[in-house]
């Protein structure tokens, strides 16, 4: 890999522009939760139907970042950066006429596929720049920062949707990206010189050799089990808190945004701890902690303990997620760098294809109660809990 020095751009300026790529996932999928009950109104369909839009964003998103990393490997960060936005602003602008739930469907796959772009690209940036150490202090700097879309996201949905109608929501997502495109042309370095060596039809090839490194997968698949607890939250939610339990949709960000502060709290905890701790002994802990939650968030569902039963161990589930993340997301890319734009679309298409199944099968098994979503992430705790115990633990 033919990798630039470090950068002249000013190291807060990177983390922000990094982080604004991170956050067009949780912006496209926060964003529009408010508005799942109006949407479903106007366009005349099950709620259930509108949760498919939102596994089809996850289907998007694990199947573009396959593709996506060896392009980003050949011909640098940028330009596929460039694609990558445009379809996404495109899709976005039809989401915002679309007449029926199956274009929604639809364009929201394709607009996953654009933002994909800038979750591949830029954990392999900082792939480019940084130590294996640095990278998971630098992920959770990025969590930190990305960590304003899911708390300001369910706001401005919300409120949009009430004042503006949801499409207003598509638009403004559109809006977003197209002046994102703008500031990284401005901004953002090439960290990665196109590489003639690398050719896209050897791609296949460049994965298998990938997935036969057991330390990579290890930490891939406890990491995405971890992030699929965390998608059939996002995908049950806004039934569960809107439906079931009364909240106005303009007041869903709170609940949804308190929630995030924990994730980010636990983030920069992680990033302290990291300076004593390597993540190993961070992950050895947390998953135990993920495992325990799961278990507890099941019987909630199952006992039906109300809204505080729920609220409270969801919320320890999710804050828990902001020590998972960037530690899992360094162990798998730890031992990628000649192939960090191949290990991370690979990376982002096991975590986020585990999180379609998960969101899929909230909205399939989808009862009028709170157990689908409390079942399927007491489910990815455990699941978890013992990938890390069978891949990781004996690896290291």
């Amino acid at each position: 890999m033919q990798s630039s020095a470090k950068p002249n751009t000013p190291f807060a300026l990177l983390i922000l522009l990094l982080a604004s790529l991170t956050a067009f996932g949780p912006l496209s999928i926060d964003m529009y939760l408010p508005a799942f009950p109006a949407i479903a109104e106007n366009l005349n369909v099950p709620l259930s139907s509108v949760q498919m839009s939102l596994a089809s964003f996850f289907i998007g998103l694990a199947t573009g970042q396959i593709f996506y990393g060896p392009i980003t490997d050949r011909f640098g960060r940028k330009k596929p950066l460039y694609v990558g936005l445009g379809i996404y602003a495109l899709a976005s602008l039809v989401c915002a006429f679309t007449k029926n739930v199956e274009m929604l469907i639809i364009f929201r796959f394709l607009q996953a596929l654009g933002s994909c772009a800038g979750v591949v690209i830029s954990r392999a940036i900082v792939r480019d720049l940084f130590t294996h150490q640095e990278t998971a202090r630098v992920f959770s700097l990025l969590m930190l920062v990305m960590g304003v879309a899911p708390i300001l996201a369910p706001f401005f949905g919300g409120y949009i949707s009430e004042f503006f109608g949801w499409r207003a929501i598509f638009a403004l997502m559109v809006i977003i990206s197209t002046s994102c495109i703008v500031m990284l042309a401005i901004f953002l370095p090439e960290t990665h010189q196109p590489d003639q060596r690398v050719h896209i039809k050897d791609s296949l090839k460049n994965y298998m050799q990938i997935i036969k490194d057991r330390h990579f997968m290890g930490y891939a698949l406890a990491g995405g089990a971890a992030q699929a607890g965390l998608f059939a939250y996002i995908t049950g939610s806004s039934f569960v808190f809107i439906n079931l339990f009364n909240i106005p949709a303009k007041s869903f960000g709170w609940v949804f945004g308190s929630n995030a502060i924990g994730l980010i709290a636990c983030s920069q905890i992680n990033a302290r701890l990291l300076k004593r701790l390597s993540y190993d002994v961070i992950l050895d802990k947390i998953f135990v902690v993920l495992g325990l939650l799961g278990v507890i968030l099941a019987m909630a569902g199952i006992f039906n303990w109300g809204f505080w039963g729920l609220a409270i161990p969801l919320f320890l589930f999710i804050a828990a997620l902001g020590m998972t993340f960037p530690n899992a997301t360094a162990g798998a890319m730890a031992t990628q760098r000649k192939a960090a734009g191949s290990a991370s679309a690979l990376l982002g298409t096991l975590q986020y294809g585990i999180a379609a199944l998960s969101s899929a099968a909230v909205s399939r098994l989808h009862d009028g109660t709170t157990l689908p979503m409390c079942a399927m992430i007491g489910f990815c705790g455990v699941l978890a809990l013992a990938l890390h115990r069978l891949l990781v633990k004996k690896t290291t």
